[in-house]
């Protein structure tokens, strides 16, 4: 994990973002029905798509570590937005696919340890997040 992301206006469309990640360059934007040009994924794709690898990761170290035969992992996202308790929430579904031959239990067990991913804590937990001005 890099220890700081940049993100700054790439001057190529109203709302392009270039996005600096260690070595890596990625480029976000919105939908052209929202104004962009759809040159990158939208931020909550950036989201889900952290959510998704880190889910899939984890499920990978945990049945490498149990010897388990998972053969391949699929991770499916979405996101919209729902009410809870009278107050307006996002929601992101999670759908995982497991293939291999994996009994009832082996299952079960994956999917507690998906919930279990670094990204899906922080996502379900109240985070912390702090701002600053750069003069």
């Amino acid at each position: 994990m890099s220890d700081k992301v940049v993100v700054a206006e790439n001057g190529q469309g109203r709302y392009q973002q270039e996005v600096h990640v260690g070595q890596h360059r990625l480029v976000a934007d919105e939908p052209v029905e929202v104004g962009g040009n759809d040159a990158g994924p939208a931020p909550f794709d950036f989201v889900m798509s952290g959510l998704g690898a880190c889910t899939s990761m984890t499920l990978r170290m945990y049945a490498e570590r149990k010897g388990l035969p998972l053969t391949r992992i699929s991770v499916a996202l979405r996101h919209d937005k729902t009410e809870v308790d009278g107050k307006p929430r996002d929601r992101i579904h999670r759908e995982i696919t497991l293939e291999g031959n994996l009994s009832v239990e082996e299952r079960q067990r994956l999917m507690e340890i998906a919930n279990k991913c670094p990204v899906h804590r922080a996502l379900s937990a109240s985070m912390v997040l702090d701002s600053s001005l750069v003069e």
